[in-house]
């Protein structure tokens, strides 16, 4: 099946739910290397007459993770933020602003990973040049996991619950501090969703 950019027409008449069914398949298509065919340099092309994403994907800048692949998305398909530790500033809202508001995207996905090397270095509590202040940014999500072993980077239980934990509570503060994209999903305009990807596996476990 070969693969065109998408147009404007087609971005309207995605839902949000259409659009996180879309990226899920990718995800399984990707977990069983059967990718759609892609003509890139036409796609290329095209895109120079603009673009209709329907979706934007705030990721961790782990190389290991690399989104359009892991999604089988393809060029003009979804916005990627990336930032170690895949949380949420000023300048990332104001990206999923554009990204929905301005250009019609119908997804916000927050996309965490296992074995998160920022995660693991906050749990740790690292402090180094600007990482420290990055880091502090993942800190809420340590604070709120509980754990009867040790709350650093040796416990691997504790430091997944802890991915978990700081894609939700990225959500929560994306509504909390976007009063836009938050209008918009109790609007049914778009849906902000959470996962995370497993290193292992390949496979994206979406979050409750």
């Amino acid at each position: 099946m070969l693969k065109k950019i998408i147009t404007k027409q087609e971005q309207e008449a995605l839902t949000p739910d259409e659009v996180l069914k879309d990226l899920m398949e990718g995800n399984k298509r990707f977990t069983s290397e059967d990718f759609h065919s892609r003509d890139y340099n036409a796609m290329k092309v095209s895109a120079t007459g603009g673009q209709y994403p329907k979706a934007v994907v705030l990721s961790c800048v782990d190389s290991r993770v690399p989104v359009e692949t892991v999604l089988d998305q393809g060029i003009g398909d979804i916005f990627v933020a990336r930032v170690a530790g895949n949380f949420e500033n000023t300048d990332i809202l104001g990206s999923m602003e554009y990204a929905c508001k301005v250009a019609g995207s119908k997804l916000v996905f927050v996309l965490g990973h296992e074995s998160c090397g920022a995660v693991s270095a906050a749990c740790d509590g690292v402090e180094l040049g600007n990482i420290t202040h990055l880091l502090s940014n993942i800190k809420p999500a340590v604070e709120a996991v509980k754990t009867d072993g040790k709350r650093d980077s040796s416990n691997k239980d504790f430091v997944h619950k802890v991915v978990q934990k700081n894609v939700e509570l990225t959500m929560d503060r994306v509504r909390e501090k976007s009063p836009i994209l938050k209008s918009m999903e109790e609007k049914g305009e778009i849906k902000i969703v959470g996962g995370v990807y497993s290193l292992q596996t390949g496979e994206v476990e979406l979050l409750s």
